[in-house]
């Protein structure tokens, strides 16, 4: 059996979607399904519910992806364990195809190819992922998937780390590129922001993330930073991506502007939320 936990605050438009893939073509107790609302001020829960004893529910009054990745984790008893972002769309062979890879020598973790899904997305959100999915380090880090299927050694890693804004970042580094894997055939859709403004929201998020993880794990992270030389490289290798990299660029710079005043004050809490990815 292979076990799923699934953290959701307020995902009442999309969680049904990923359930409903993870559960057709899935055999009859081949998944323990774990959803976890954690502070649901809308029908988050009710939906989870709908899908009977396909799903274990188990709802949080206070919000909190760490707290609900914990009690999830508490209930699964599967040996290979899928933490899911409940905003993603990812079917039962996908699910079982991590699986299998983690039954591999020496692999602790896996995540699955990522298909950014852009089509209502503006042009300059556009661009940002097109160049975005070019760098090395985001096609093979584990992070920015929505999803992460380990073993159960890498569980206990897993469970040892501190509380961080960053999980799936930390998650990634945790483990050495000998030990993680991203599967070929394996697919997740991320949905991307819609809007600049939203996805600036996002990257915010991500550089206050990424500044608190450093602060925890400065070498680990350090080896997941993107260099002068590779954003260089993606231009030698597409040189139409150029234009594109002015747009990165523009949109990293005005990250890093707006994540000063977290990072001084020391807000590592504060979620800031892209809603537009999960309009229906």
């Amino acid at each position: 059996m292979i076990s799923v936990v699934v953290p959701a605050h307020d995902e009442a438009p999309v969680i049904g979607r990923l359930l409903c893939g993870l559960l057709v073509g899935a055999s009859p107790g081949e998944f323990e399904i774990v959803v976890v609302p954690n502070g649901c001020t809308d029908d988050t829960e009710r939906v989870a519910r709908s899908f009977g004893d396909s799903v274990e529910v188990v709802p949080l009054t206070r919000a909190g992806k760490y707290a609900a990745l914990r009690a999830g984790d508490d209930r699964v008893t599967g040996a290979e364990v899928v933490y899911i972002d409940a905003d993603v769309e990812i079917g039962a062979a996908d699910v079982r195809r991590l699986a299998v890879a983690l039954r591999e020598p020496g692999v602790l973790a896996v995540a699955p190819e990522r298909v950014v899904a852009t089509e209502r997305s503006s042009w300059p959100v556009r661009w940002y992922y097109d160049f975005w999915q070019e760098l090395p380090v985001v096609r093979e880090g584990l992070f920015g998937r929505g999803v992460i299927a380990v073993s159960p050694e890498a569980r206990r890693r897993l469970r040892a780390l501190p509380e961080v804004m960053g999980d799936d970042l930390a998650a990634s580094v945790a483990f050495t590129p000998a030990q993680r894997r991203v599967v070929p055939g394996a697919r997740v859709v991320v949905h991307a922001p819609r809007t600049l403004g939203d996805l600036l929201r996002r990257r915010v998020r991500s550089v206050t993330a990424t500044v608190q993880l450093r602060r925890l794990s400065k070498d680990a992270v350090d080896s997941a930073r993107t260099s002068r030389a590779d954003l260089f490289r993606v231009v030698r290798g597409r040189p139409s991506a150029a234009l594109k990299l002015v747009v990165f660029l523009a949109v990293t710079a005005v990250t890093r502007w707006r994540a000063r005043r977290p990072i001084r004050s020391g807000d590592f809490t504060t979620w800031l939320r892209d809603d537009s990815s999960r309009a229906a």
